[in-house]
């Protein structure tokens, strides 16, 4: 890029040349609005609370997901809570940042940024794998935004990965997606859905029909966005980065810092966080409660809505209910 030229001028000129994409899929009662901040536009969905004066509640899911992940979940609590899903930069229905910060860091600023203009907070921010690191440091150097803390299988640093893991973790690696791209490219999108699934589900036998169609439909509508796996790559790499470093801005000491009322949720079959890691961050969160699922994996909020809105339920009645 010349000294001369804007991030936003080139952000323009790329979706102007982007193909035409399909649209995103509504779950019936769900809502999309769009956000224009500085530099960066999020795809907000919501689910109408079922009446006003609910507090709010903002959930941010993981790596290579979207705010669809969370369409299970969003029902079950819109009695209690008026809910929001954000797709961060770059994923879901949300364009990729101007400067192209795809850290955790980055990602976190997403968040703070939208909370502070929308004026939501303090909210009780959920986060899933990449979305539990996310909320974790939004939840450390903000505390004021947030009022409680819900983590379904954080990405926090482990000292031994899962080898099931080390795939997604390749991703980081300059030039292994182009490598990847071009020996899966006859992967029809039924088959890169059925592999998502047996990394991310306890059980995929789990998954309707209905909702293995949709989840096809979305892959394909991925698959045609120019950016997708640009936006995979740097997301895994700030993932990487963010493990590896240290001090006052390390994960697990930015989780030591957080003030909120955190509710733990950790899947016995995930291949992606290591069970064993519910422990540690039990340890590191200093107003913890954990709920252990043995046969969800990755994704409880979409295995096991139920029990993760019950967990929500009880947090929130210790919490005062507000």
């Amino acid at each position: 890029m010349s000294s001369t030229e804007l991030p936003g001028v080139r952000a323009a000129a790329a979706a102007a040349a982007a193909p035409t994409v399909s649209t995103v899929r509504v779950a019936e009662g769900e809502r999309l609005r769009s956000v224009t901040l500085a530099g960066l536009t999020l795809n907000v969905r919501s689910r109408p609370p079922e009446r006003t004066g609910l507090a709010p509640a903002l959930y941010v899911h993981g790596l290579g997901g979207s705010s669809q992940n969370w369409s299970a979940l969003m029902p079950l609590l819109q009695d209690v809570v008026d809910g929001e899903a954000l797709d961060l930069p770059g994923f879901g229905d949300s364009p990729p940042p101007d400067d192209g910060n795809y850290s955790v860091t980055g990602h976190a600023r997403a968040v703070i940024r939208f909370l502070d203009a929308e004026e939501r907070g303090p909210v009780h921010l959920f986060g899933n794998s990449l979305g539990g690191s996310v909320t974790t440091r939004v939840a450390a150097v903000r505390p004021d935004l947030v009022r409680t803390l819900t983590l379904i299988s954080p990405a926090l640093p482990e000292i031994r990965v899962q080898l099931s893991a080390a795939p997604t973790a390749l991703l980081a690696v300059p030039g292994l997606v182009s490598l990847f791209t071009r020996m899966t490219r006859d992967w029809t999108a039924e088959e890169r859905t059925r592999g998502v699934m047996a990394l991310c589900y306890g059980d995929p036998a789990r998954v309707s029909e209905e909702g293995f169609r949709a989840a096809v439909a979305e892959m394909e509508r991925r698959l045609e966005l120019p950016y997708f796996w640009d936006a995979m790559a740097r997301s895994a790499r700030g993932i990487v980065d963010a493990y590896t470093l240290g001090g006052q801005h390390g994960l697990w000491r930015q989780a030591e810092r957080v003030l909120a009322p955190t509710q733990l949720v950790y899947g016995g079959r995930d291949r992606l966080v290591s069970y064993r890691m519910a422990r540690r961050a039990s340890a590191a969160f200093r107003d913890s409660r954990l709920l252990t699922l043995p046969d969800a994996g990755h994704v409880a909020m979409m295995e096991y809505p139920e029990a993760v809105a019950q967990a929500f339920r009880e947090l929130l009645d210790e919490d005062g209910g507000s």
